[in-house]
């Protein structure tokens, strides 16, 4: 019987639990329950609905239960990852401070003035590695009015916190905070020092694969696990662990974990601090087992779930049945369809720009962005589709170019995992944009690697990464696309 594991994978707009059976070199997934996430809006602010996505994820280790045993197994651990960056605060009696602010709100981008008042923008990644974005968690903490006597948790470790009563932080998480010192591996006393932040703001550290512990007695008793049942620290940072799993067979790859967000870069053995990368904007976030994920974080598909989320509104709104038809007249895949048919060398629009961080009428930013680049942007659907797509293709093209030259490490193939890869629009022209062949998929690295990295802590996994990846690659065969003319 192949062993059983529950992997959490929460994502800045859906969710899953799924159960993972890893026996015999190959790795099996069943999701179990789907939910949604999003931002939650409150007195002009927005906020993540932790205690909605905690009950979710009871329903879904629930489900998973029921699963191993209907399979006449059990779960044998647990493991949790999300996005990064945003975390909650647990006042000393161990209840939640306050609201869970989503890094979309903007009150991070408020503070950054102030803190590179206090620590030059040179000195941060000298210590961190980590690239600037406007809500990184060390923006964010600078707008808290009070931190005595409470933790902050990173939203995995909030989770993980939740089930079993014990607070830890994860490290690939943690190295998105921009207060944690890539060198050393640690916690930067330096920086908390500097910016006045309680040395015990944050939980110790722990490594993927070590326990973070056991059920409470009512996270037991509301899915129907055994107390003994531990929570198992995998790659938190869903990017970790989707990085994990990529089905590389060399080592000279490029990985684009494309979702919400584009992570897009190389695997390195250690950071790169150097000015030029500052200034390239790249980061140095820790992987599974010590590696270094040099990547940026490039404008995702975001701006087009943003877009169609839009057209899908204005159609309902509209009047009459002609309109709503003209507003939004295709389903997604005709949607792709039609902006494959679209003319190459049309409009390109900055991806990553902070004016697409923001939810709402995304269509009109696109076209407006393509405007002030001098670009003549159509209105219709298939068109603004075809310049996100075009636009982000060229972006990762840029980005891995630069990545190589930064980090000197070379590039053969580039891996596209996560949602993107079913994408073969944006598969096809990210392989013509880089000159380079694109291998597409597993669509579910993210939960692969979590769950591979839970059967290595439980001696049902090679240890290298090396063999995981075999693993991923022998069941999960993805689909290749070669740079065309």
């Amino acid at each position: 019987m192949s062993s059983l594991f529950a992997a959490v994978d929460i994502g800045a707009s859906s969710g899953r639990v799924i159960v993972g059976a890893v026996g015999a070199g190959a790795a099996d997934l069943q999701v179990v329950h789907r939910f949604p996430n999003g931002v939650v809006e409150r007195a002009g602010s927005l906020f993540w609905d932790i205690e909605g996505l905690f009950e979710q994820v009871l329903v879904g280790l629930t489900a998973a239960a029921e699963h191993a045993a209907a399979r006449g197994s059990s779960i044998a651990s647990i493991g949790i990852d999300t996005w990064a960056v945003d975390y909650g605060l647990v006042a000393a009696d161990g209840t939640l401070a306050g609201p869970v602010f989503s890094y979309r709100d903007g009150r991070g981008a408020t503070a950054v003035a102030d803190v590179h008042g206090i620590v030059a923008p040179e000195k941060l990644y000298e210590v961190s590695g980590l690239q600037h974005l406007p809500f990184n968690t060390i923006f964010q903490l600078a707008t808290e009015r009070d931190l005595t006597d409470k933790q902050a948790l990173l939203i995995p470790d909030l989770l993980a916190y939740f089930l079993t009563g014990e607070r830890r932080s994860e490290s690939t998480n943690a190295s998105t905070t921009g207060l944690y010192d890539a060198v050393a591996e640690s916690w930067s006393s330096e920086l908390l020092g500097a910016l006045d932040l309680p040395r015990y703001l944050f939980p110790a550290l722990v490594e993927q694969g070590e326990v973070i512990g056991t059920l409470r007695a009512e996270s037991a008793e509301r899915t129907g696990l055994p107390l003994v049942t531990r929570v198992v620290a995998v790659g938190s940072h869903d990017t970790a662990s989707a990085v994990a799993a990529v089905p590389a067979t060399t080592p000279n790859f490029a990985y684009i974990s494309s979702g919400t967000w584009s992570l897009v870069g190389v695997e390195l053995d250690q950071p790169v601090l150097s000015e030029a990368s500052r200034l390239a904007n790249f980061t140095n976030e820790r992987g599974v087992d010590g590696t270094i994920r040099y990547l940026r974080n490039v404008g995702g598909l975001w701006l087009l779930s943003e877009s169609i989320r839009t057209w899908e509104q204005e159609a309902h709104d509209a009047g009459s049945p002609a309109l709503r038809q003209s507003l939004l007249p295709l389903s997604l895949p005709e949607l792709l369809a039609a902006a494959a048919a679209e003319p190459s060398g049309g409009p390109l629009i900055d991806v990553d720009s902070e004016d697409f961080i923001a939810p709402g009428q995304m269509p009109e930013r696109i076209l407006a962005a393509a405007r002030a680049g001098g670009g003549a942007l159509e209105s219709r659907p298939a068109a603004v589709v075809r310049c996100i797509l075009d636009s982000l293709a060229a972006s990762y093209a840029r980005t891995l170019a630069q990545a190589q030259e930064l980090s000197g490490k070379p590039v053969e193939v580039i891996h596209i995992v996560g949602g993107g890869s079913q994408n073969t629009l944006l598969c096809q022209l990210t392989a013509d944009a880089a000159g380079l062949p694109v291998v597409a998929g597993p669509v579910e690295a993210t939960a692969l690697g979590n769950v591979l990295i839970q059967a290595r802590a439980a001696g049902a996994a090679p240890e290298a990464l090396e063999g995981l990846r075999a693993i991923v690659a022998a069941s999960h065969p993805g689909i290749r696309y070669v740079p065309r003319g």
